[in-house]
């Protein structure tokens, strides 16, 4: 017992949780149940055994309670028992962490080999593991699944599989379900996609006569100069052309000029089937326009047209349109396929370079068109055209049954309470969880109440998911953080408006969000940028954590932001570039291309992430004005040349109005400034 109230103690809780003890009678308030909650779970986790049920009184109807018996069971490195896991089950079925306790049972049976067991907890589950213990399951109860439908789905991946699946293919492979045409079809797939290591693993499913072509294929991909470098002295067979031809379609990607080298020594010595030759010839012309070598359009140009898919087409549009050849960028526009040509972008690129042309009346009525549209390309239609920009907020319908029904559905209980709690991570998965159990129609309240509340990156994320919300522009675009954000952009000199892009741009207002890249926060600033900044202008900074906490992370950001903005002379849309592919590229791109009016150099950015990073930013930049402010600054006001100086707005700014026409008519495929 001394024991027991000394981790108490040290964990601050005697005097919240004992009187909570001895008034189980009487149903505790939310907020003291949510002041309660943490430390009873700090003792499901760590404490005594059973200790937490000595202080979980009052706390029975509390949306949170089923974790704290299922973290008493989850603890610890001994087996789930069985009665355990069934009583649980049963207490809150249909739950999160129900299904999680599930899951991890299952695969403890499937350890042990207990498929009867296995057999007796199965629920489907999206989890690849699992389904691939199922059907060992039902191959222990005597069943044979068949390939399609059942092993295929598992089997067809081009990335790794869970190990735990490999028993399931051996058996496949064993027993004729998959056979030598499925294995390569796998093999093939995982080269294609640039996965040498699953490569090798597959090959290894061949037939021993077979499975050195495998590996050639694999070491082709995964080590393309030094293996290709080997090819002339190969037999002309058609799987050493399959792996000369991934191979280069790899080593295009990465040096476009040394597989071109590779190429000219290769491309007689063998007997290439069409789809062998079109690989390579793709690869190679695509991959010469990214960098826009001198030879990219005549590559483009005698590209087959069975060689072509819309990666090429798209390419020779852009290269036609940095080299300002007007009448080629139109050809190269008319080859797109029927979706490309639905895009707003290309839509807009055919009315520029009608212009450019001298078809102004041609331009004309795809501008009107575009014009109807709330994204990039269509508010820099309406500039060209004069128009106000067409912007028709959406709110959320609903009658106050539905709306009960949402504040009612007990996942999203759980989600709103782990996010009150700060617990953001499992909030997250709880939010996940529930919006699966809620009817498409009624995501959009769930949605709502996440933005009154103040959670916006999920009310953000559930709006974007589906042409029909997208016009919910408030919820989308939130002036979170206003008075903050207003006086550190004005502060740091950078337009309140573009600021507000940026964050919604670079986290959509998560605040914990963290990069693959190690950017932090809702601005997603590297660590050393943070500190070099924070240095700069005498802010505290203690470490990559600091960034976390979104006023400083917004203090930092901004200031950083006009860092950026004073490098290209104020700037915005350059800023934005630099700001996601650095400094160093955008010299490039402008000691290159640099002539090129704006709107044409974005588009012509060899980064697909950067390109489309930009244009999202200007026009979440307008949506964001126009939310502050009512009527907007021209979106081609805030994109001036190259070199030119940009100032951001002031009071007397010109600004032009935002309407929604009527009707308003149906939204298009990307009506608002779509994510």
């Amino acid at each position: 017992m001394r024991r027991f109230r000394f981790f108490l103690r040290r964990l601050g809780v005697l005097a919240l949780c004992l009187p909570a003890a001895t008034a189980a009678a009487a149903p505790a308030d939310l907020a003291a149940q949510r002041a309660q909650f943490p430390a009873v779970l700090a003792l499901a986790e760590r404490g005594p055994a059973d200790s937490w049920k000595r202080l979980a009184a009052g706390l029975e109807d509390y949306p949170l309670f089923p974790y704290l018996e299922y973290t008493a069971l989850r603890r610890g490195k001994g087996p789930l028992q069985r009665e355990a896991v069934d009583a649980y089950l049963a207490r809150f079925p249909d739950t999160l962490p129900a299904r999680d306790l599930r899951n991890a049972y299952l695969r403890q049976l499937a350890a042990d080999g207990d498929w009867a067991g296995f057999r007796g907890h199965w629920q489907d589950t999206p989890d690849r593991d699992l389904r691939c213990a199922w059907q060992r399951a039902r191959i222990a109860a005597g069943e044979k699944p068949v390939y399609a439908g059942e092993i295929e789905p598992l089997w067809m991946q081009p990335r790794a599989t869970p190990g735990t699946c490999d028993p399931l293919f051996e058996w496949a492979r064993r027993n004729g379900v998959i056979d030598d045409a499925a294995v390569w079809q796998r093999l093939l797939a995982a080269a294609e996609a640039g996965n040498p290591e699953t490569a090798a693993a597959i090959a290894a499913y061949l037939p021993p006569a077979q499975r050195s072509e495998g590996q050639r294929i694999a070491s082709a991909v995964r080590d393309t100069a030094t293996v290709l470098a080997k090819a002339n002295t190969w037999p002309d067979q058609p799987r050493n052309r399959d792996a000369i031809a991934y191979g280069l379609a790899r080593h295009a990607r990465r040096n476009s000029a040394a597989a071109e080298t590779l190429w000219a020594g290769l491309a007689d010595r063998f007997r290439w089937d069409a789809d062998q030759k079109n690989r390579v010839l793709n690869a190679l012309a695509v991959f010469r326009s990214t960098s826009y070598s001198p030879d990219a359009l005549a590559r483009l140009k005698a590209l087959p047209v069975e060689a072509g898919d819309d990666a090429s087409r798209e390419w020779h549009v852009r290269v036609a349109l940095a080299g300002e050849d007007w009448a080629e960028t139109l050809a190269a526009l008319d080859r797109l396929s029927d979706t490309q040509q639905a895009d707003a972008r290309w839509r807009y690129l055919r009315a520029r370079t009608l212009i450019k042309l001298g078809r102004e009346r041609d331009a004309q009525p795809l501008f009107a068109q575009l014009a109807t549209e709330a994204n990039f390309h269509g508010f820099l239609a309406a500039d060209w055209l004069g128009a106000p920009y067409a912007i028709c907020p959406l709110s959320t319908a609903a009658t106050p049954a539905q709306r009960q029904a949402i504040a009612e559905q007990p996942d999203l209980e759980r989600a709103f309470e782990f996010h009150a709690l700060g617990k953001l991570t499992e909030a997250r998965r709880e939010w996940d969880y529930a919006l699966t159990r809620i009817e498409p129609a009624d995501r959009a309240i769930a949605a709502e109440r996440a933005y009154r509340e103040g959670w916006y990156d999920r009310a953000v994320f559930a709006l974007s998911a589906s042409p029909d919300t997208l016009r919910h522009y408030e919820q989308r675009f939130p002036l979170a953080q206003e008075s903050r954000v207003l006086r550190e952009a004005r502060g740091a000199g950078v337009e309140p408006a573009w600021a507000y892009a940026i964050i919604r741009a670079e986290s959509a207002w998560m605040p914990d969000a963290r990069s693959h890249a190690d950017a932090y926060g809702l601005m997603q600033l590297l660590p050393g940028v943070a500190k070099q900044v924070a240095q700069t202008h005498k802010l505290p900074y203690g470490g990559a954590g600091d960034l976390f906490d979104p006023g400083l992370n917004i203090q930092l950001g901004t200031r950083f932001l006009a860092q950026m903005a004073r490098q290209y002379s104020g700037s915005p849309w350059l800023a934005s570039a630099a700001y996601n592919a650095g400094g160093a590229p955008v010299g490039r791109w402008i000691g290159a291309r640099g002539a090129l009016e704006p709107d044409f150099f974005i588009e012509t950015i060899p980064y697909k992430e950067t390109r489309e990073y930009v244009a999202r930013v200007m026009a979440f930049a307008v949506i964001y004005d126009w939310r502050l402010n009512g009527r907007v600054i021209p979106l081609s006001a805030r994109l001036p040349r190259v070199g030119e100086a940009y100032r951001p707005p002031a009071e007397d700014s010109a600004r032009k109005a935002v309407v929604c026409p009527a009707p308003a008519g149906p939204p298009s495929a990307t009506p608002g400034g779509g994510d």
